[in-house]
Protein backbone atom coordinates (compact mmCIF):
# COMPACT_ATOMS: atom_id res chain seq x y z
CA UNK A 1 0.00 0.00 0.00
CA UNK A 2 1.29 3.67 -0.71
CA UNK A 3 -0.15 6.85 0.56
CA UNK A 4 1.79 9.46 -0.79
CA UNK A 5 1.85 12.56 1.55
CA UNK A 6 -1.11 15.55 0.36
CA UNK A 7 -0.37 18.85 2.00
CA UNK A 8 -3.64 19.60 4.52
CA UNK A 9 -4.93 22.86 6.16
CA UNK A 10 -2.43 24.13 9.00
CA UNK A 11 -4.11 25.42 12.08
CA UNK A 12 -1.79 28.87 12.92
CA UNK A 13 -0.29 28.45 16.09
CA UNK A 14 -0.81 30.31 19.35
CA UNK A 15 2.28 33.30 19.48
CA UNK A 16 2.81 34.09 23.10
CA UNK A 17 5.86 36.04 24.12
CA UNK A 18 7.45 33.03 25.34
CA UNK A 19 7.44 31.38 22.12
CA UNK A 20 7.52 34.50 19.90
CA UNK A 21 11.41 34.13 19.13
CA UNK A 22 10.82 30.43 18.13
CA UNK A 23 8.00 31.39 15.87
CA UNK A 24 10.28 34.32 13.95
CA UNK A 25 13.16 31.89 13.84
CA UNK A 26 10.65 29.52 12.37
CA UNK A 27 9.33 32.40 9.90
CA UNK A 28 12.99 32.22 8.31
CA UNK A 29 13.53 28.81 8.13
CA UNK A 30 15.51 28.11 11.47
CA UNK A 31 14.77 25.61 13.89
CA UNK A 32 15.26 26.75 17.51
CA UNK A 33 15.53 24.90 20.05
CA UNK A 34 16.27 25.67 24.57
CA UNK A 35 19.69 25.75 25.95
CA UNK A 36 21.00 25.77 29.45
CA UNK A 37 23.75 27.82 30.21
CA UNK A 38 23.99 26.27 33.87
CA UNK A 39 24.07 22.64 32.91
CA UNK A 40 24.45 22.39 29.54
CA UNK A 41 21.86 20.32 28.61
CA UNK A 42 19.03 21.19 25.55
CA UNK A 43 15.40 20.56 26.01
CA UNK A 44 11.85 20.40 24.63
CA UNK A 45 9.41 22.15 25.21
CA UNK A 46 10.66 25.21 25.37
CA UNK A 47 10.26 27.22 28.47
CA UNK A 48 12.31 29.43 31.00
CA UNK A 49 13.47 27.37 33.16
CA UNK A 50 15.59 24.31 32.56
CA UNK A 51 13.41 20.85 33.62
CA UNK A 52 17.10 19.55 34.49
CA UNK A 53 18.62 21.73 37.24
CA UNK A 54 15.53 24.39 37.00
CA UNK A 55 18.04 27.51 35.97
CA UNK A 56 16.87 30.42 34.41
CA UNK A 57 19.87 30.51 32.49
CA UNK A 58 17.89 29.20 29.60
CA UNK A 59 18.84 30.56 25.50
CA UNK A 60 17.61 29.52 22.12
CA UNK A 61 20.10 27.70 20.12
CA UNK A 62 19.71 26.82 16.66
CA UNK A 63 19.18 23.28 15.76
CA UNK A 64 20.93 21.62 13.32
CA UNK A 65 17.67 20.11 12.07
CA UNK A 66 18.62 16.15 11.51
CA UNK A 67 17.06 13.52 13.47
CA UNK A 68 15.53 10.12 13.65
CA UNK A 69 12.00 8.66 13.60
CA UNK A 70 11.61 7.69 17.58
CA UNK A 71 7.73 6.80 17.18
CA UNK A 72 5.86 6.78 14.34
CA UNK A 73 1.63 6.75 13.05
CA UNK A 74 0.02 6.88 10.29
CA UNK A 75 -3.80 8.39 10.96
CA UNK A 76 -6.02 7.62 8.37
CA UNK A 77 -9.43 8.57 10.21
CA UNK A 78 -9.30 11.87 11.36
CA UNK A 79 -10.02 13.19 7.85
CA UNK A 80 -9.91 12.64 4.21
CA UNK A 81 -6.13 12.44 3.96
CA UNK A 82 -4.10 10.72 5.90
CA UNK A 83 -1.20 12.16 7.85
CA UNK A 84 1.95 11.05 9.68
CA UNK A 85 3.10 11.99 13.22
CA UNK A 86 6.03 10.91 14.73
CA UNK A 87 8.24 11.44 17.90
CA UNK A 88 12.01 13.04 16.15
CA UNK A 89 14.76 12.54 18.13
CA UNK A 90 16.81 15.95 16.71
CA UNK A 91 20.55 15.31 16.78
CA UNK A 92 20.69 17.80 19.83
CA UNK A 93 19.19 14.98 21.94
CA UNK A 94 16.05 16.76 22.68
CA UNK A 95 12.83 14.97 21.07
CA UNK A 96 9.77 16.53 19.40
CA UNK A 97 6.42 15.85 18.25
CA UNK A 98 6.15 16.54 14.48
CA UNK A 99 4.57 15.58 11.25
CA UNK A 100 6.37 13.47 8.63
CA UNK A 101 5.60 15.00 5.43
CA UNK A 102 6.45 15.40 1.74
CA UNK A 103 7.21 11.05 1.50
CA UNK A 104 5.23 7.80 1.15
CA UNK A 105 3.87 7.60 4.39
CA UNK A 106 3.73 3.66 4.04
CA UNK A 107 7.46 3.68 3.93
CA UNK A 108 8.38 5.22 7.56
CA UNK A 109 9.79 3.55 9.67
CA UNK A 110 11.53 3.86 13.19
CA UNK A 111 14.84 4.61 13.22
CA UNK A 112 14.67 6.83 9.74
CA UNK A 113 16.52 9.74 8.97
CA UNK A 114 14.74 13.43 9.06
CA UNK A 115 15.55 16.40 8.00
CA UNK A 116 13.13 19.30 8.74
CA UNK A 117 11.31 21.57 6.91
CA UNK A 118 8.47 23.95 7.26
CA UNK A 119 4.80 24.39 6.26
CA UNK A 120 2.50 27.18 6.04
CA UNK A 121 -0.12 27.40 8.48
CA UNK A 122 -3.03 29.48 7.97
CA UNK A 123 -2.33 32.86 8.17
CA UNK A 124 1.13 32.45 6.51
CA UNK A 125 3.29 31.24 9.52
CA UNK A 126 5.69 28.54 9.05
CA UNK A 127 4.99 25.32 10.79
CA UNK A 128 8.57 22.98 11.45
CA UNK A 129 7.81 19.72 10.30
CA UNK A 130 10.26 17.25 8.77
CA UNK A 131 11.05 14.78 5.54
CA UNK A 132 12.80 12.14 4.97
CA UNK A 133 16.53 12.55 4.86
Amino acid sequence: MTSMYQDRPLSAPVIDPASSTFWRAAAEGRLLIKGCAACGQHHWYPRPLCPYCMSDATRWEQAVGGGTIYSVCVTRKAGPTPYAIAYVRLDEGVTILSNIVDCDLDALRIGDRVTVCFKTAEGGQAIPMFTPA
